[in-house]
């Protein structure tokens, strides 16, 4: 097996556990937690969750960035992102790049603290589940373009 295909591998398995992951947050979890706690326990309720999930997400997201990177470099595809019939390599490094952001930057340095002093959690918890429902619409159109696209339909 080469280096290609294995990066190849390595990239789709990162992105079903990363967007994966995602999806079972946004549509199974948080409705659960808005279910089944009352409105000022649901941000707590749904940290103590997240907080299994946040570590492996990271991982699946670095390796879904690694491996797209070495991918664009060893197959030369650089020159893809000059080229807007390519417009699903942009979407999945803007979809990457925010999910950088979030998960080691934006929330451990200052939403999370942000948020276990806020006077409303539950505004924080319905703002949080729409952030959600917004970053999986944005990342299943990433998806479609990205399989598409790759598979010559653009």
């Amino acid at each position: 097996m080469d280096d290609f295909t294995l990066a190849r591998i390595v990239h789709a398995t990162a992105i079903l556990f990363w967007i994966g992951g995602v999806g079972f947050v946004t549509l199974v979890v948080m409705p659960a937690v808005r279910a089944g706690y009352p409105e000022h326990e649901r941000l707590a309720a749904f940290h103590r969750i997240e907080a299994r999930f946040a570590p492996q997400a990271r991982i699946w997201v670095l390796l879904a960035g690694t491996s797209g990177l070495w991918m664009s470099w060893r197959g030369g595809l650089w020159a893809r992102f000059a080229d807007a019939q390519f417009w699903w390599m942009h979407a999945m490094v803007a979809i990457w790049l925010v999910f950088a952001a979030m998960l080691f930057v934006v929330e451990p340095l200052f939403l999370h603290r942000r948020m276990t002093r806020s006077p409303h959690p539950h505004k924080d918890f319905a703002r949080m589940q729409r952030m959600h429902h917004i970053l999986l619409a944005l990342s299943v159109l990433t998806l479609i373009g990205a399989i598409g696209g790759s598979h010559g339909l653009f």
